[in-house]
């Protein structure tokens, strides 16, 4: 059955984050993720996340200057790199978060593979909670070293370490290679977690060329039990957007859990 959590990343972003994760209980989620958490105290989320009885389901590592997208990727800036990890684990314990996205950074080249697999093997071993990797799209993060779903399987698969898996992002995927049922089927044992978006809108998930209601079955018939991260950027606000989740139970013909 599909469980939704909320993105507050790109949810009720006008709110500070304990009151965006009240308002994503209210609207019925019953778990949220966010993107970048640092300028709210720890305790403060901790306390919103207590009060709705919601798990924090992840958080990234910061993304370093501008256009840089993340640092664990650049040659060089390892000590940087390491430490945006170590902030990030340290904020993910204060609020038991289950994920932490390392965010590799704009770089290419051998170089950039042997930092990102480096960093990755640090951040792995200080922490038993699951480090994800994410492929983006050219379109949104231009020059991101991390770009297939096949340079992450080979990353995740020579790295062998049990806590490094796959966030599959269906609009990112979609965007770069297509082909997302046999994609989902073949890394399902590397997923970590998934998100969803239209695309090419990347708004409410009810809409554009991706079938969401065909995904979501298969995932249930593959026997995925995890969480479908919501994922996206409302076209206007966010509570007047939450239509697609009874729009996609019904063409699916199935009930679908609570958001």
């Amino acid at each position: 059955m599909t469980r939704f959590s909320a993105n507050l990343g790109f949810l009720w972003t006008e709110l500070p984050l304990p009151a965006a994760i009240r308002a994503a209980h209210r609207a019925g989620f019953a778990a949220v993720e966010c993107h970048w958490p640092y300028d709210t105290p720890p305790e403060a989320v901790a306390a919103a996340l207590a009060e709705t009885g919601m798990p924090m389901l992840g958080l990234n590592t910061v993304r370093g200057a501008p256009g840089e997208m993340g640092l664990a990727a650049l040659p060089g800036r390892e000590a940087e790199a390491r430490a945006a990890i170590d902030q990030a684990i340290a904020y993910a314990d204060a609020i038991d978060a289950a994920n932490i996205h390392v965010m590799a950074g704009t770089a290419t080249g051998p170089q950039a593979a042997a930092s990102f697999a480096a960093n990755l093997r640090y951040a792995c071993a200080a922490t038993a909670r699951t480090i994800l990797i994410e492929p983006l799209n050219p379109r949104d993060a231009p020059g991101y070293f991390l770009n297939t779903s096949a340079q992450a399987l080979a990353i995740i698969e020579t790295l062998a370490v049990p806590n490094l898996r796959l966030m599959f992002d269906c609009y990112h995927i979609q965007i770069i290679e297509g082909d997302l049922s046999r994609r989902l089927a073949a890394l399902l044992p590397i997923i970590g977690h998934i998100q969803i978006a239209a695309v090419p809108s990347r708004s409410e998930p009810d809409a554009g060329e991706l079938d969401y209601a065909h995904i979501l079955t298969l995932l249930d018939d593959l026997g995925h039990t995890g969480w479908i991260g919501a994922e996206y950027r409302p076209k206007t606000g966010t509570d007047a957007g939450l239509g697609w989740i009874p729009t996609l139970a019904s063409r699916r013909g199935k009930r679908l859990a609570k958001p």
